[in-house]
């Protein structure tokens, strides 16, 4: 265990622990691999074995299958290789409860890699704060602001499913999505053109991008399109907040992120300072001389 309160982590990770091709993480008694290359996948047996030698508490496994398996691409994302898994599951992370979904597609819910971040938002900035959370998924970071304290939350993701799930993690927490703490399902970059024309102001703004994406109006590449999403960030970011910038795409190095994040402040025209930086977690070991695997990169910056 990380700590007492903490249940869901990383136990090997990949190349970082001396095998390439697959990770597997811990989620409260259950366990998850993701398998990156048919060449491991075929000592999946031995694998699970050395796995339930180690931990022989386990109550289940979980495989997701980020390769194509037959050629087809019909492969399952996502198959049970021991155990019974429930639908859902309720993990710990410094004492903050997240519902996970351990066999539903390729993601479960929570990306275990920016746990220090969200302790981070929750201990640090959160107390009396008003929240931005862009491409918020499941709303994990305006879960752990809403627990330290934030006047209020704004959690902007395009998915549909991304209402359901946010509300879902606030309940666990004992919390209501509601006057206080809100959901709007719509294009992260329509969203950011409608606080303008509002003159809606934040004291917080996360940017959690995916390293591409699409809607009908807007293509998102995260190498050469975040200095635009921090220029727009800023404008609605009020004078003394935080913007909490974070990419996890592994072909832009920390210095070209960095310089993103300084070209979308000039062209906001406005001045920020560098507060805090986080990589990945003690847990999420990375090869020396092997930046692609070192792939989390996470700058906030105060507006001046």
């Amino acid at each position: 265990l990380i700590d007492d309160m903490t249940t869901a982590f990383r136990i090997f990770n990949g190349e970082g622990d001396g095998i390439g091709g697959f990770t597997i993480d811990w989620y409260a008694g259950y366990a998850l691999i993701q398998w990156y290359s048919e060449g491991i996948y075929r000592y999946k047996d031995i694998i699970l074995e050395a796995l339930n030698n180690v931990f022989p508490e386990l109550k289940g496994i979980v495989g997701k299958n980020r390769f194509n398996l037959d050629g087809t691409g019909n492969a399952k994302q996502s198959e049970v290789l021991a155990g019974d898994i429930p639908e859902t599951l309720t993990i710990q992370e410094n004492g903050v409860n997240y519902i996970v979904r351990l066999d539903d597609g390729w993601m479960t819910g929570i990306f275990l890699d920016q746990r220090n971040v969200r302790n981070y938002i929750q201990t640090e900035i959160a107390p009396g704060k008003s929240l931005l959370n862009l491409f918020s998924y499941t709303g994990a970071f305006s879960v752990a602001a809403a627990l330290g304290g934030a006047a209020e939350t704004m959690s902007v993701d395009v998915a549909k499913r991304s209402l359901q799930l946010t509300q879902e993690q606030f309940q666990a927490n004992g919390l209501e999505i509601g006057d206080q703490h809100k959901v709007r399902v719509m294009d992260v970059f329509n969203y950011l053109d409608y606080a303008k024309t509002h003159d809606l102001r934040f004291d917080i703004v996360v940017l959690d991008p995916p390293s591409f994406s699409r809607t009908k109006k807007h293509t998102f590449q995260a190498s050469k399109d975040y200095r635009d999403l921090v220029a727009s960030a800023l404008t609605i970011l009020n004078t003394g907040g935080y913007l909490v910038s974070s990419t996890n795409a592994a072909n832009m190095t920390k210095e070209d992120f960095i310089k993103q994040i300084g070209e979308g402040s000039d062209d906001a025209r406005v001045d920020i300072m560098p507060v805090a930086d986080f990589g990945l977690p003690v847990d999420f070991p990375a090869p020396k001389g092997n930046p692609e695997s070192d792939y989390l990169k996470v700058e906030i910056f105060q507006k001046l």
